[in-house]
């Protein structure tokens, strides 16, 4: 494994997919269990994406993390498909840790929700009551985190939580990611946590695999910190881990 830091952002290179994952579900549990010494429950925050198999499969499966006192959220959701989409974020979440571990809530943004709006201003409503302590959280092709694209990203974003138009790399990285067979299948539009909801949560993870990153990693550690890469803010919060594989820190 190699390490370094740039600017305040942590960054941890494993050679393998599989070992990036593993450390890295090693060290959110620790951060995990560090916190429920002094705190009753936690509230933690899920990316939903392929990239995220490994950690959320070594976390669904961890018996030592009692996640009876953990509360859940997701960070975005596609508007427009069915209740039981399997590419609904709610839903892929719901299969890899959401149904497999017995946390003490899970709160859904609502994909059929009629008025967008409204479920923004309800979801954010949640994420007040429950202030972020954990976001476990990917990084996309575009440099987008949840789905603030290039085009909306808003580092002052005065709203928690919006309705956002999707760019055409995010939606192709769909197609890439195997979730959707065409683009025209994929939604143009969703509902993101904006960049401040992600920043304010006290420890942030971001595990980045796959060749598909390497120009998005490049951009995140080596492109000024501004909206054109919206992960570069990663590089500004005081606890923030970059867990890269041999294939995403390819271009470093």
């Amino acid at each position: 494994m190699k390490n370094f830091k740039k600017d305040l952002l942590k960054v941890n290179i494993y050679d393998t997919r599989a070992e990036m994952g593993k450390a890295a579900a090693e060290d959110i549990k620790e951060c995990i269990l560090s916190l429920l010494r002094s705190k009753e429950t936690i509230n933690m925050i899920f990316a939903a994406a392929p990239s995220q198999n490994e950690v959320l499969y070594a976390l669904a499966t961890d018996k030592d993390i009692p996640w009876n006192r953990v509360n859940a959220f997701h960070m975005d959701e596609y508007i427009g498909l069915s209740a039981d989409a399997p590419q609904g974020f709610g839903n892929f979440l719901k299969a890899h840790i959401f149904g497999l571990a017995d946390f003490g809530s899970v709160s859904y943004i609502d994909i059929t929700a009629s008025d967008a709006n409204a479920e923004c201003e309800r979801y954010a409503e949640l994420l007040k009551k429950y202030p972020t302590d954990i976001v476990v959280m990917g990084i996309g092709e575009n440099g987008h985190i949840a789905f603030n694209d290039p085009p909306v990203a808003d580092f002052n974003d005065k709203k928690a939580v919006k309705p956002v138009e999707l760019d055409e790399i995010c939606r192709n990285q769909q197609v890439n990611d195997g979730c959707f067979a065409r683009i025209e299948d994929v939604p143009k539009t969703a509902i993101t946590l904006t960049v401040p909801t992600l920043f304010a949560g006290d420890h942030l993870f971001c595990i980045v695999p796959a060749k598909t990153k390497a120009n998005a990693v490049r951009a995140t550690l080596c492109d000024e910190i501004n909206e054109k890469c919206p992960a570069t803010v990663l590089r500004r919060h005081k606890s923030a881990t970059l867990y890269l594989d041999g294939d995403s820190s390819s271009l470093l």
